[in-house]
């Protein structure tokens, strides 16, 4: 399997592509902001030919190029119906001071939006893409596995030492620990994490040290990040 990835604009979102192998059709997982250079390059350097874009969650960190992405292709883009608002209305996924920020940004949805669902198995690219839903940082947060449970790619959900933050609208501490059991725990210790921010790391690695995955959580999530 091929997997290359880049950290994509001013929030260094981690944007990937995924293939059986070189030469052959890919998958684009969370195309952030100035994503669409690097993700071009990926293709031409790997020669391959995309057919759907990913997307973990709605903030527009990850979401930022996804239509002139699919456009380009003329591919359509997979999301979770409880973020698909935030294709159109980045500024939603922020609070306060954050959203004034984006309140002049124009972004929109591509021309083909399919909505994902929790446990679905999708058939892209030669792969099966394994769906969790996964809310907590937002409504709509999803994790994408391959193949038998040997790569996750988290979003923004788990980071190496970290998790997703949950005081923007639609995050929630409970249900991210209750996501983060449900749908980390469970799975092997070598299981690869490839997060939305930051190294990627292992399942049995965050269990053995992040403090957001021992059983004496603390009593917050992280009010920091993104």
């Amino acid at each position: 399997m091929l997997i290359a990835g880049f950290p994509a604009g001013a929030f260094q979102t981690n944007c990937y592509v995924v293939a059986p192998a070189a030469g052959e059709e890919c998958v684009i997982v969370d195309p952030g902001q100035d994503a669409t250079q690097g993700v071009e390059e990926l293709l031409r350097e790997h020669r391959l030919k995309p057919v759907a874009v990913l997307l973990t969650h709605g903030h527009l960190d990850h979401v930022w190029s996804v239509a002139p992405v699919c456009g380009a292709r003329d591919i359509p883009a997979w999301i979770h119906p409880d973020d698909r608002h935030l294709l159109s209305d980045p500024a939603a996924g922020w609070s306060g001071t954050s959203a004034s920020l984006f309140g002049d940004l124009q972004l929109s949805e591509p021309d083909d939006v399919r909505e994902l669902s929790d446990g679905a198995v999708l058939p892209l690219a030669g792969l099966e893409f394994v769906v969790d839903h996964t809310p907590g940082h937002t409504r709509g947060s999803v994790s994408f596995r391959l193949p038998g449970d040997a790569i996750m790619f988290a979003g923004d959900l788990l980071f190496a030492g970290s998790i997703g933050r949950t005081d923007l609208p639609g995050g929630d501490y409970a249900t991210i620990l209750r996501s983060l059991a449900a749908k980390c725990l469970t799975l092997p210790d070598d299981t690869v994490v490839l997060p939305g921010h930051g190294p990627q790391t292992t399942i049995g690695r965050e269990r053995a040290a992040n403090p957001y995955l021992k059983e004496a959580a603390p009593h917050a999530g992280p009010t920091r990040g993104i």
